[in-house]
């Protein structure tokens, strides 16, 4: 099988010809690896490869299928999980992580880590340490993030689906940008462990990005099931590939696209819902706009950045201790949100995420009247690389911050309102999703008109991963 045979089908597609034994695994290896020299080193997707052997016997879903997996929360055992990090750039890992172990299970060959922002907190892909990944699409222009590096290998045609965690959009922000799938399951549906059994309080999840609805489904039926050490554990109401395709009945959709933090998105953002409607009404359904958003987007935003920061200074601690590394580990903007975290005191922190329930009574009390929410998936088309690099100004004023130790400061600079409106301000529709726990997911329904991606974000009613 030649590269551009390779390149029309989806995993599902791939995994039926290995099984009727039209194609061998090499086959397929053998194109994936020739796909990559020819476009990785426009994109800069793939940071690291894996060992990964063709003649291996294999079984499952998936058997023969290339794969790739994300440098975070993946571990493979005897290799680094650098998470976009210096810091972490030479410590193997002991062991693999649940998920990895489901996905070879299920027959998949891993070949390479994708890129990442450092510790997964921007909705970029530019770290440091492996330089930025860049839109198939334009390579100007930015896959998104966090999962941006396996995003934009899927959208190459690298591989058909690849491995993506979200813990406030980074598996639906990075599809919305690069025509993709990205499904991000309920809280606690799928494995976090062996190392941790949630984080951040059930926001993060794991996943997948791919091409096709079938893939994500099928997907989903080989990971499903939560850390045996998780405190969720949902019940697994699949197999999720026999609903793809199942008559949903007449559903009640509600629409709404300006938001308190960004009240004039992009005209391309309602493009996007608008191309997602046509699609709806067409099936039958009934599409209403909203009036007022299911949720307070502004307090939503401040409290969700109050936590990241917090969970981003653990993630700079613990690097620390592990490797024994000082500040020179970590980047610049790295520091401040950890400094931000570490400024942040017991009881803010405990109100931040008792805040959360809140949201979560009232996206139940929408959820009584309709059966979906509609939202773009982004509030503007991909944003250029190197658009969220902090103002001089700013640079300077943080960099003598930290030197000082004064990070206390930091409140009082205009830094936390830039992180809201730039790196925010952008992607103002994800976060919801990861702190009430319910699935959503991204679809690629929308093309501007200088042929970008842009998806169209859907939120379900708790446990609905199914729909």
């Amino acid at each position: 099988m030649n590269v551009e045979e390779y390149r029309r089908y989806d995993a599902t597609g791939l995994a039926e010809l290995v099984a009727k034994k039209e194609v061998t695994a090499a086959e397929l290896l053998a194109a994936a690896r020739d796909r990559a020299a020819e476009v990785n080193p426009r994109i800069n997707a793939i940071i690291a490869d894996i060992p990964c052997s063709a003649d291996a016997e294999r079984t499952g879903a998936f058997a023969g299928v290339p794969f790739l997996i994300k440098d975070l929360g993946m571990d493979y055992a005897g290799l680094p999980s650098s998470q976009g990090s210096r810091s972490l750039r030479t410590s193997p890992a002991p062991e693999h992580a649940t998920i990895v172990r489901r996905w070879l299970d299920a027959g998949l060959m891993i070949f390479g880590k994708t890129n990442m922002p450092e510790f997964g907190a921007k909705a970029i892909t530019e770290p440091e340490l492996w330089g930025p990944t860049r839109n198939p699409w334009d390579l100007s222009r930015t896959p998104g993030g966090s999962s941006g590096g396996s995003a934009a290998a899927v959208a190459a045609g690298i591989v058909p689906a690849a491995g993506a965690n979200d813990g406030g959009g980074s598996i639906r922000i990075p599809a919305g940008c690069c025509g993709l799938v990205g499904l991000k399951p309920g809280r606690g549906l799928t494995p976090m462990g062996p190392g941790t059994g949630e984080l951040m309080h059930g926001a993060a999840v794991q996943g997948v990005v791919t091409r096709s609805v079938r893939d994500t489904a099928g997907m989903l039926d080989v990971i499903a099931g939560g850390e045996v050490s998780g405190p969720f554990q949902p019940a697994v109401s699949g197999p999720y590939r026999d609903a793809v395709g199942q008559d949903p009945g007449r559903l009640r959709i509600g629409v709404r696209i300006p938001t308190a933090i960004t009240p004039e998105p992009d005209p391309e953002a309602f493009a996007a819902v608008e191309a997602a409607t046509r699609v709806l009404t067409d099936l039958g359904h009934r599409v209403e706009i909203l009036e007022e958003a299911p949720f307070d987007d502004a307090a939503l935003a401040n409290e969700f950045l109050l936590a990241w920061f917090v969970y981003i200074a653990y993630e700079v601690a613990a690097a620390r201790r592990l490797t024994g590394c000082g500040t020179e580990g970590f980047e610049r903007d790295t520091l401040v949100m950890a400094a931000l975290g570490n400024a942040t005191r017991g009881p803010e922190y405990v109100a931040a995420v008792e805040a959360r329930h809140g949201h979560a009574r009232r996206l139940t009390e929408y959820f009584a009247t309709y059966d979906l929410l509609l939202t773009p998936t982004m509030a503007t088309p991909p944003p250029k690389i190197g658009e969220f690099e902090l103002p001089k100004s700013l640079r300077r004023a943080t960099d003598a911050i930290l030197k000082t130790r004064t990070a206390g400061l930091l409140k009082y600079t205009s830094i936390v309102d830039h992180l809201i409106s730039k790196n925010l301000g952008w992607v103002p529709y994800t976060q919801l999703a990861n702190i009430t726990g319910r699935p959503a997911i991204s679809l690629p329904l929308h093309w501007t008109a200088d042929g970008l991606p842009l998806g169209s974000n859907s939120w379900l009613p708790w446990a609905e991963n199914r729909r």
